[in-house]
């Protein structure tokens, strides 16, 4: 399926703008002069055991193939420079069942079965003045406040359109709108929704923001608001920071979120208050994590319903400590073995651990969550940039089941 949208109107004052930006030259080499194309062949196992004796499965276990081709063309010459992005996807089903379904690698019917295949296809319009873009079409943001998802099979895609603008160094400026989404386990757009209430829809979610990089590149500062509309508003203040200290390399990344209801409040009254904080500090191969994070007020920290929460401080590999009254920690060590002349291989391992979550299953919630990944990519030779990564999970949950969770993904970009 392909989708191409016409302008929406929360961009009108910005694609206006846009237009009375100072004439510049767009350096560009040519629409296809300047194209790119690529192939990446992911191979998914997942695999999700249960130790609840209540679960309504004992586990989820699938493997699938996936190709996801991408073009992404260059301008045509002149002030203002013209475009067009495509993608295209396919997952085919290669081991599933009825009693293993579910894994979210795959859509599943109403008898519980799998799909054999399923795929989407979508194209964005661009165009350029000077350093200023504006897409519309099928998109995947990645901004604070709505980072698509690309855990599964094949990623999450939007409809709609951004406008992006780096006129002043250091400072970027952007907005957009989106009416729809198509879920990393669907061929079909869908109205949008939040976590919160997936079955209440929205007419659209519009977003702005504003970063600063400054102090050699050490230092970003950002503010961000956005709407789902008639559901909720949200507003993020960030602050990045890097420091060298010797031979250590020290990191900071402050957030805070402040969530209310918005026009009729279709899911009711929204009213959080999020901080959080990720510490770490880098020394040759080795990088240590901490991270602090608290939700307060009557409701969860608020999210449209299948984005990615990697915003926020303690997000994992299956949750991110985000209920309401919910404070959490994370402990984190990263080990990259090129400082020992094995480059491509890299260690990751995690512990986190929520308590006081208010849920629908009453308060005083607590959760804990271990993760460990061991990937390696091929430096060189006919496979060269081919990934394997192996993931493990351990969730354990006073208000929801507890599980075991293994993934293998095998990852092949091919740049045509």
């Amino acid at each position: 399926m392909t989708y191409l949208s016409l302008p929406p109107r929360a961009l009108l004052g910005g694609a206006m703008a846009l237009a009375l930006l100072p004439p510049a030259q767009a350096e560009s080499g040519g629409f296809f002069e300047d194209s790119k194309t690529s192939l990446t062949l992911r191979n998914y196992y997942f695999n999700r055991d249960f130790n609840d004796p209540g679960a309504s499965k004992s586990k989820i276990e699938e493997w699938a193939q996936g190709a996801i081709l991408k073009f992404s063309s260059g301008y045509t010459p002149g002030v203002i420079g013209f475009g067009l992005d495509g993608i295209a996807m396919l997952g085919v089903k290669l081991d599933s069942g009825p009693q293993r379904s579910g894994s979210e690698l795959l859509p599943v019917h109403d008898d519980g079965h799998s799909a054999d295949n399923y795929g989407r296809a979508g194209v964005a319009a661009k165009m350029r003045l000077s350093e200023t873009e504006l897409m519309l079409g099928e998109l995947m943001p990645d901004v604070p406040l709505l980072r698509y998802d690309d855990g599964r099979l094949l990623p999450q895609t939007f409809q709609g359109s951004m406008l992006v603008s780096r006129e002043l160094p250091g400072l970027n400026l952007q907005a957009g709108r989106y009416t729809a989404v198509s879920l990393r386990n669907s061929s079909n757009m869908q109205d949008l929704s939040a976590w919160a209430a997936p079955t209440v829809m929205s007419d659209g979610f519009n977003y702005a923001g504003a970063e600063y990089r400054f102090n050699e590149q050490q230092t970003l500062i950002g503010a961000w608001h956005s709407q789902l509309e008639d559901i909720y508003q949200q507003s993020y203040l960030n602050l990045l920071h890097k420091q060298k200290f010797g031979d250590w390399t020290l990191g900071a990344n402050l957030g805070y979120f402040v969530d209310k209801d918005d026009g009729s409040a279709l899911i009711g009254n929204v009213q959080s208050h999020t901080a959080y904080g990720l510490f770490s500090a880098n020394l040759g191969g080795h990088t240590l994590y901490l991270g602090l994070q608290k939700v307060s007020g009557d409701t969860a920290w608020m999210s449209v319903y299948g984005s990615s929460g990697r915003t926020l401080g303690n997000d994992m590999f299956n949750g991110n400590f985000s209920n309401a009254d919910e404070r959490s920690w994370q402990a984190r060590y990263d080990y990259n073995f090129a400082a020992v002349g094995l480059p491509g291989l890299l260690l990751m391992t995690r512990y986190g651990h929520g308590e006081n979550a208010t849920t629908k299953a009453g308060s005083n919630g607590k959760e804990w969550e271990r993760d460990t990944e061991v990937s390696y990519t091929l430096q060189s030779g006919p496979l060269k940039n081919l990934s394997v990564r192996v993931n493990n999970a351990t969730n354990r949950r006073s208000f929801n089941s507890d599980f075991d969770q293994t993934r293998v993904i095998v990852s092949y970009p091919l740049s045509l």
